[in-house]
């Protein structure tokens, strides 16, 4: 018999969304249970995200539609990290080839195609096409800056996995010879900010997710606690490299009982 996972102590809880908390038949079984614990047990819950294609509200109304009470500033968003990175570094004028959706998040900035501050890259799926990948590859050794709203490398939709934005911003850094600068999952600054939302620092945190690297590596490397979940995306293979997770359960539903809240 498998051993159980320690009790790991944590002062806020991180969770991802796509993968952990739900897939795209539903919710993960146990989740609503799962978050309702965490919560009565009074530590600080937010949900993460690297999506770039449906909006926060979006993401609000699914959870809620899914009997999942959830505030807006409970969801931390790639692209809400990446505009304020962006305003922080006092970048004006952007490029962007991200979802409609997603596009609303930089209303604060000017758009121009011709010569930008900034490229910003998110996932567009089917939209992708060469003529916009070689438009963002010269923008970029034109000159402007490489903002990754996040970089994975596949998720896991209704028929198999599919590319996500990481093989699109790799062929971009590749062409030009440019690194991106990431805003999401796994930065650092992605993991730091979601603790300060909750008013802790990264290594309070338990971070529970289904991508070793994005969710699990990525909140290890700043200095949160990382669990990985097998649902979603999740492959065994995931289990071969270092650094291990903290701790690998069978799913969000697992989450309460890891925290040492019973069940």
């Amino acid at each position: 018999m498998t051993p159980p996972p320690p009790i790991l102590r944590a002062r806020g809880v991180l969770l991802d969304l796509d993968g952990t908390v739900y897939q795209a038949d539903g919710l993960i079984p146990g989740a609503r249970d799962a978050v309702a614990r965490i919560r009565a047990a009074d530590l600080p819950l937010r949900f993460a995200t690297n999506t770039t294609r449906i909006p926060r509200d979006g993401l609000v109304e699914r959870l809620r539609g899914f009997g999942v009470a959830v505030e807006p500033d409970d969801i931390v968003t790639a692209p809400r990290v990446a505009a304020a990175w962006l305003a922080a570094h006092d970048v004006r004028c952007l490029a962007l080839h991200v979802t409609e959706a997603t596009a609303a998040e930089f209303t604060g900035f000017a758009l121009d195609d011709e010569a930008p501050d900034a490229v910003v890259v998110g996932d567009l799926g089917a939209d992708w096409s060469f003529e916009r990948l070689n438009r963002a590859f010269r923008q970029v050794a034109a000159g402007a800056r490489l903002v990754a709203i996040q970089k994975n490398r596949y998720w896991r939709t209704g028929d198999g996995l599919t590319l996500d934005a990481g093989p699109f911003v790799a062929a971009i850094e590749f062409a030009s010879g440019r690194s991106a600068t990431v805003a999401g999952k796994p930065s650092t600054p992605f993991f730091r900010g979601a603790a300060a939302s909750m008013g802790l620092e990264a290594a309070d945190l338990l971070v529970v997710g289904d991508d070793v690297d994005s969710d699990v590596r990525g909140a290890m490397a700043a200095g949160a606690r990382g669990v990985l979940v097998r649902t979603g995306k999740f492959h065994p293979a995931d289990l071969d490299a270092a650094p291990a997770p903290d701790a690998v359960v069978d799913s969000v539903a697992d989450v309460p009982r890891l925290l040492g809240l019973g069940g």
